[in-house]
């Protein structure tokens, strides 16, 4: 008794133990081979795909299996497929016979089942192999479906050459997706995986033709398909040899590549954001301007297209992919590359500066020749204005008034704003930047600059939705992986300020909106097809990166136009090389209407309309201004002041020389003499202060000179002349009288005397000097310059 209860227990547990290898006989992952990189439109359609580790085209298994290709494969390798545990006795029985008979492998007895646990294992096929298949092709029936297990097989069952699953098949060899196959083309790929060392594409085509068209006449027996449909299935033609795979987005597929951690996404497939259509033609178009742009030795130009209502990326071309030309360095992604910006960070100052109550939209900014610590700003056109509108100034993109509005905001407040806003290339300290920032003196990246534009866009669409509140995920990173952000929460974490305000941005918009267009762009306004767009360009130092950004409350367009390895080119401007590239590109895009105007977010100001200053008490011609409510902080106009005329309104004069009760008080808008110097040629409506009636004199209170050049502190250059002669510098001041004469003295020493034009050519010697000018009513001018010893590197 006690001999059978030990026997008893030893068979119980030998049966545990073999019960509990039988549970755990197979992995938790039977497939660990490397995939390949697999990047898909918002559609499913394949835009890029890279080779996996291994040097094979596998790709990740998909979610679904084309039902064609499960009937065929059911019907080809195992039509009892759905009635069997993992094993058909019948099949293996027949098999067995029909080896026997011909001794010979003829037959196979093996399930699909069975199939997917050889491919897992790869070992040679012995007896014992066999046995070990069969019981693990039992256990994969009981943890997996029908259906999942035909998703194995489907995935990593080899199609010839080194092509492995039907997704990476049905591309190499036909140049579509498994789902878009016929019946022949997907007849044709289930017969590969049985013998695909011996018939694939581009070998043994008779033999594959064969075994394609047996499988459609089954199909016809079965009643999958009629014979008809089988019929002209075999007219088909079988595919030659592999076709090269989709190469319409390599950029993304590199940045998927070395992102894929932290997407937190387990597969090396991703499906996109990408509209399939429109990368295509973005990159058509691409492809069409740098053939043209290659003439003159431009070799390189990328695009980035988002969508600002879902925050994703629409169309992501990092460069004109062309691998056969290596010298072109097609293959960096010039959207993620640090370049210089140019100006196209001046809309984010302006927006800044009515964001903190620093200007008005319309407030005159100086535009003089400036020199600041050595730093010379030019503008484009090396002309000057005297003093510009900061809206004007922004649509034109000058450059000295953005140095100066820079210089009153301060470089280390628009460093932390631009920090703020998320651009991550900002890796030294703002001393190192200085006013050089805001024209192009640091990196940026094309991302960075398109998310904050972004941003800004989506700011204003969420004015109404968060009832004039912020939703710090405005300016989060665009999403390029087909999955949205859980947003159930965002009225919850809204906050009461921002980064820029809701105005500002406002403003700011309807700045860059009157930029002058190029081409034939530049009449826009007459063709009722034509976008709204708020836009900018940049060109940065030595004509090394042409930039063009441009949105609506839709779309975001950024155009990078230049060489990678930094070769600057002549000609290689935002406005010409970038800007019509952004313009053709929102043609592609649905036209929508325009920002709402934020009204709960504005305030209304009465406005001096010549300083666009706050209207003070002697500003005659006044507007109503919608602007940030900031604006309130900005200070009055300096500009009008209240002079006093003799009794004919001729000349000024004081009280040493006019009774008060003769006097004539008029408001005159008086600009100081630098700016009134340049502005006056600029605005033929700008009347000069009267001259002072003779025997009155000025009481010294509105800086009758100034000096253009060089300015108070300056550093200079004098050069060699090409006959070996010193050089000369040209000083330039300007006096509110036209017709008083300037006395110039240089350390004391008496020089020159000048009258109406007040320039004088001098050679002083290295170091530094004083000097002072002296008008006739005794009115002085003391600065200091000094003269570099030799020439700058």
């Amino acid at each position: 008794m006690l001999n059978n209860l030990k026997a008893v227990l030893i068979s119980d547990l030998v049966c545990g133990v073999l019960l509990l290898a039988f549970l755990f006989a197979l992995p938790s992952k039977l497939f660990i081979s490397p995939t390949s990189y697999v990047v898909e439109a918002s559609n499913g359609d394949l835009l890029s795909a890279a080779i996996a580790k291994d040097g094979q085209w596998r790709f990740p298994v998909a979610d679904t299996i084309p039902e064609k290709f499960a009937q065929c494969l059911v019907a080809f390798e195992d039509k009892r497929f759905y009635q069997h545990p993992g094993v058909d006795l019948v099949a293996m029985a027949r098999a067995m016979r029909q080896n026997f008979k011909a001794k010979s492998v003829v037959s196979g007895g093996s399930t699909i089942s069975m199939q997917v646990i050889r491919l897992s294992r790869r070992e040679s096929r012995t007896l014992w192999q066999k046995l070990i298949e069969v019981i693990l092709a039992l256990r994969l029936e009981l943890g997996y479906s029908k259906k999942e297990i035909i998703k194995l097989y489907a995935g990593n069952a080899p199609f010839g050459s080194n092509v492995v699953g039907l997704d990476a098949a049905a591309w190499r060899y036909f140049g579509r997706s498994a789902e878009s196959l016929s019946w022949g083309e997907m007849a044709t790929l289930a017969v590969l995986p049985n013998s695909p060392s011996l018939v694939h594409p581009g070998k043994n085509s008779p033999k594959l033709i064969k075994k394609r068209n047996d499988l459609l006449d089954k199909l016809a027996v079965l009643k999958v398909i009629d014979q008809s449909t089988a019929n002209l299935s075999k007219l088909e033609p079988i595919p030659g040899k592999p076709q090269q795979l989709p190469q319409n987005a390599p950029h993304l597929l590199n940045r998927f590549k070395t992102e894929r951690s932290a997407l937190k996404t387990g597969s090396t497939r991703v499906t996109s954001t990408l509209d399939y259509d429109l990368q295509l033609r973005v990159s058509t178009l691409l492809k069409r301007y740098n053939n043209r742009y290659r003439a003159n030795d431009i070799n390189n130009i990328a695009a980035l297209v988002l969508n600002v209502k879902k925050g994703t990326v629409l169309s992501y071309v990092g460069n004109i992919y062309q691998p056969e030309n290596t010298e072109l360095e097609s293959h960096v992604d010039m959207i993620k590359a640090q370049r210089s910006p140019g100006s196209t960070l001046k809309p984010i100052l302006y927006a800044s500066m009515l964001n903190d109550g620093f200007i008005l939209p319309k407030t005159l900014i100086p535009d003089v020749p400036t020199q600041i610590g050595g730093y010379s700003p030019q503008n484009y056109d090396m002309g000057y204005d005297g003093a510009i509108q900061a809206d004007k100034a922004l649509s034109r993109s000058l450059n000295i008034p953005a140095v100066k509005m820079l210089q009153n905001y301060k470089y280390q407040r628009f460093y932390d704003k631009l920090k703020q806003l998320g651009f991550t290339t900002l890796n030294k300290p703002a001393d190192h930047y200085g006013l050089s920032l805001i024209l192009g003196g640091s990196e940026v990246t094309m991302w960075d600059l398109a998310r904050t534009y972004m941003g800004m866009a989506r700011t204003l669409n969420h004015f109404n939705d968060y009832k004039g509140r912020y939703n710090p995920h405005d300016y989060d990173e665009p999403l390029y992986v087909n999955e949205q952000r859980d947003k159930r929460f965002d009225q919850f974490e809204t906050e009461v300020n921002s980064v820029i305000d809701h105005g500002s941005i406002w403003n700011a918009f309807n700045a860059m909106e009157e930029l002058m267009r190029p081409g034939e762009e530049g009449l826009w306004e007459q063709f009722s097809s034509s976008q709204r767009l708020a836009w900018k360009t940049g060109t940065s130092f030595g004509f090394r990166d042409a930039w063009a950004i441009g949105l609506n409350p839709n779309y975001v367009v950024c155009v990078w136009v230049g060489n990678a390895d930094g070769e600057g080119r002549p000609g290689l401007t935002g406005i010409d090389a970038a800007a019509p590239v952004m313009f053709d590109i929102f043609k592609l895009l649905p036209t929508v209407k325009w920002f709402k105007t934020p009204e709960n977010q504005l305030k209304k100001i009465v406005v001096c309309k010549e300083s666009g200053y706050k209207a003070g008490e002697y500003c005659n011609d006044k507007m109503v201004q919608l602007v940030s409510p900031a604006g309130e902080k900005t200070g009055l106009c300096p500009y009008h002041k209240m002079i006093h005329l003799d009794r004919t309104g001729t000349y000024r004069v004081t009280d040493e020389c006019e009774a008060p009760s003769e006097m004539v008080h008029k408001s005159w808008f008086i600009l100081p003499p630098s700016m009134e110097y340049y502005y006056k040629i600029k605005n033929s409506d700008y009347k000069e202060l009267p001259p002072f009636k003779p025997g009155c004199s000025d009481a010294g209170s509105n800086f009758a000179m100034e000096m253009i050049y060089p300015r108070n502190y300056a550093t200079v250059y004098i050069p060699i002349e090409l006959d070996g002669t010193r050089g000369k510098i040209v000083l330039n001041a300007t006096h509110r009288n036209a017709n008083a004469k300037i006395y110039w003295h240089i350390d004391n020493e008496y020089v020159a005397t000048t009258k109406n034009y007040h320039q004088l050519a001098v050679s002083p010697s290295p170091g530094k000097h004083t000097l002072t000018l002296v008008d006739e009513q005794g009115e002085r001018l003391v600065q200091s310059f000094t003269v570099l010893e030799k020439e700058k590197n």
